[in-house]
């Protein structure tokens, strides 16, 4: 038999393990979702479609309906740019105006 030299291996005092740090996640610019009043649609196909496109319960969906109805525009939410796209796109194509801008 041959005499290998072995290499020490360090453990810790305390028996925690050290994990490396994790990297900071960059979080994306956050971005308003408008609903805007408008004359053609009725106040229960815009509740409506909140309730289908957004995760706001039926209370908030009406509360920010009138919002928009009785002053001319309501803040539906706030995401990220693309997610804010897409809202907008989606409620387009049901007939209702929303635009967005970034909440600053």
């Amino acid at each position: 038999m041959t005499d290998q030299a072995t290499t020490p291996v360090a453990t810790p005092k305390n028996n925690t393990a050290v994990l490396p740090a994790r990297p900071k996640l960059r979080q994306l610019p956050p971005f308003k979702v408008i609903l805007h009043n408008d004359d053609t649609n009725t106040m229960e196909h815009v509740v409506e479609t909140i309730l289908m496109l957004t995760p706001l319960g039926q209370q908030e969906a009406i509360l920010r309906m009138l919002e928009a109805h009785e002053t001319g525009c309501s803040l539906l939410l706030v995401t990220h740019k693309e997610r804010a796209e897409l809202y907008a796109e989606q409620f387009l194509t049901r007939q209702i105006m929303v635009t967005i801008e970034a909440d600053e």
